[in-house]
């Protein structure tokens, strides 16, 4: 290719580019007025290219970003690319691939100029031709070769840290044993670890297509699971995901990719062994009596008795400790409910399960993904305020079996308030976790009705709420 063809189809690109950005700013605006024609001048291509290379400043292209960590931490962000990084038998950033996507953090407002450093021309984008100066970037940018040399240099310093490498105090850090004696200072290096936001996406991108929930392989695999039905063919399956949301309702403030994903980060289970003594056994007729079983229960309950039988002294000391019990009784509820969950889902639509209906919503949410009129019945039940009451009067009729203690409505308002606020705090979680999910499950859902359109194929709706995901709620 000559000099003359390569300048025309980079300077071409460039120009539509800038072209589209105008368009679309003045798509209802009347041509010829006054903020149309304000609006031209500055997308003039030389006058846009050079007030991009002055906002560049205000963004950096990263690997590794501070923000996930926490928003409100202010130090450095770093850009490594995988060939930077030694090579070692442990999956991380040293694995992407070289065609791996960036991350940017900075102000928002100039996310246009990244979405321009992102273009591709043949197999490289402009940004990775301004890194390399190339000579056909620079005579596209500008006739005059000391303004082009400028813009390159602003536009390649994307990758740069803003000044010197600094933490914050919401970052998190390390120190790191490198010596002999750990009695000394001088053998610690202070490690300031960050979010390898490339990593993640690149994760991301490979888990969301392939969850169990995903993908017409994993959709008839699990139909024929619920059907108890024979399947010949494969699926992907990853066991206890986690999502971890970044960002709240603005997942921009983090960063460009947690914006794309909606603030998404998945999380594969990093669990210690789980030693288990004993089988766990789904409760028939009453889960309370069966909570009630437990080792560790019965023993707090005798402790808190015993205190309140001993008639403290009411200060703050003496509700300090009885709510400490509290706690840890309903610390141990919690576990019993995890515990239940763990079970294979639907186990209490079994003819011989007698709980009732708030009980099934509480300690079997799975079956949510087997029996559509259950999960309508359980988004419409107030379920958790109901365990809270139930457990509140199982507490009181513990603390006065045999015993002279008279517990009455003042106490069982007290044991539900605690109980209540963190069922409905784990309710919360959980509903949020299974909206983020279902909100992918109805992207993907959508994607596939577009592609088959275009296609001129027929679109399946297919089971909408026996497809979607796959979380607890």
């Amino acid at each position: 290719m000559s000099d003359t063809q390569s300048y025309g189809s980079l300077r071409s690109l460039i120009e539509h580019f800038i072209r589209d950005r105008f368009e679309t700013k003045t798509e209802k605006l009347e041509p010829g007025s006054e903020a149309y024609l304000k609006l031209q001048a500055q997308f003039e291509p030389q006058a846009w290219l050079a007030d991009a290379a002055r906002r560049v400043s205000q963004l950096q292209v990263v690997t590794h970003s501070l923000k996930a960590i926490h928003p409100d931490a202010k130090g450095t962000n770093v850009y490594v690319t995988p060939q930077q990084l030694p090579t070692i038998p442990l999956v991380g950033s040293h694995c992407l691939p070289d065609a791996f996507e960036g991350d940017v953090v900075g102000n928002a407002a100039a996310l246009d100029v990244y979405k321009f450093l992102k273009l591709s021309w043949g197999e490289r984008s402009l940004l990775a031709l301004a890194l390399q100066r190339d000579a056909d970037l620079l005579a596209a940018l500008s006739p005059d070769p000391a303004e082009a040399t400028q813009w390159v240099e602003a536009f390649a310093a994307i990758v740069e840290p803003k000044g010197a490498p600094t933490s914050h105090t919401r970052a998190k850090q390390v120190y790191w044993l490198v010596g002999d004696n750990p009695r000394h200072d001088q053998d610690y290096r202070l490690l300031a670890p960050l979010y390898s936001t490339a990593l993640t996406h690149r994760f991301y991108e490979h888990v969301s297509p392939n969850r169990w929930f995903y993908g017409d392989d994993n959709k008839a695999a699990r139909h024929a699971l619920r059907d108890r039905r024979e399947y010949e063919g494969g699926y992907i399956r990853y066991p206890d995901l986690a999502v971890q949301k970044l960002g709240g309702t603005k997942p921009q403030n983090i960063s460009q990719l947690n914006s794309e994903r909606g603030g998404q980060n998945y999380l594969l289970a990093s669990l210690p062994p789980h030693w288990q003594s004993r089988e766990i056994y789904p409760p028939r007729r009453n889960a309370l009596g069966a909570f009630q079983r437990r080792p560790g229960v019965g023993r707090l309950v005798q402790e808190l008795k015993a205190f309140l039988e001993a008639d403290p002294v009411k200060n703050m000391h003496t509700r300090d400790l009885r709510d400490d019990l509290t706690a840890m009784l309903i610390d141990e509820l919690m576990v019993f409910t995890l515990d239940m969950h763990s079970l294979a889902p639907g186990w209490s639509a079994d003819e011989d399960c007698e709980l009732a209906d708030d009980e099934q919503y509480w300690l079997d949410p799975g079956r949510i993904h087997e029996d559509d009129a259950f999960a309508q019945a359980r988004r419409q039940s107030d379920w958790s305020s109901a365990i809270s009451d139930r457990a509140a009067h199982w507490l009181n009729r513990q603390l006065t079996y045999r015993s002279g203690l008279r517990m009455g409505d003042v106490e069982h308002r007290h044991w539900k308030q605690q109980i209540d606020e963190t069922l409905r705090d784990f309710r919360h979680q959980l509903d949020e976790l299974q909206t983020a999910l279902d909100a992918e499950d109805e992207d993907t859902d959508a994607g596939d009705m577009k592609a088959g359109d275009a296609n001129g194929g027929d679109v399946n709706s297919g089971d909408v709420n026996g497809d979607q995901a796959g979380a607890l709620s």
